[in-house]
């Protein structure tokens, strides 16, 4: 008898346990949905070579980047540095789109002026030219890049 006690008990401080674990574990998913995750420096100077001088753009690299599908359609965005696309405020394309993540991608120019776009393990995922990207890939000028119902395109104005 108390040993059924005992054990119902335990099972309770568990179960317990379990809510209050899950509860953070939601709570943690709001935070970071709602504020986007904190770059570390370590983070920022890894996309940064000091060793080596940038190189100017070529002539036929993009230089900005146009909505033409979604709620911005006729936005353009100028192309400089690190292009954040996403919900959060400081994107530099901010994308009003349900199906965008906080921070869902970025373009970055690498040391040759070539631009690539990164998916930042977004939940739904982004496409350059229908096809779903995995890895930093190289985009063109002409290049569509589908976020949700969101797509770019990448022009030389």
């Amino acid at each position: 008898m108390i040993l059924s006690e005992v054990i119902v008990g335990a099972l309770k401080i568990a179960f317990l346990a379990v809510m209050w674990a899950f509860i953070i574990f939601v709570a943690n998913v709001i935070r970071t949905d709602m504020f986007g995750r904190s770059i570390t420096a370590t983070g920022e100077l890894a996309l940064v070579n000091p060793g080596k001088p940038r190189r100017r753009p070529s002539r036929k690299a993009p230089n900005s980047l146009v909505v033409i599908e979604g709620r911005q359609a006729g936005l353009t965005i100028p192309l400089a540095g690190v292009v954040g696309i996403g919900r959060a405020a400081d994107s530099a394309l901010n994308i009003d789109d349900d199906y965008a993540s906080t921070r869902h991608a970025q373009l970055t120019q690498d040391d040759q002026g070539q631009w690539r776009i990164e998916d930042l393990r977004s939940t739904n995922g982004t496409s350059l030219n229908t096809v779903r990207i995995t890895a930093p890939t190289p985009v063109r000028a002409g290049d569509l890049i589908r976020i949700g119902r969101t797509v770019m395109r990448l022009e030389k104005q």
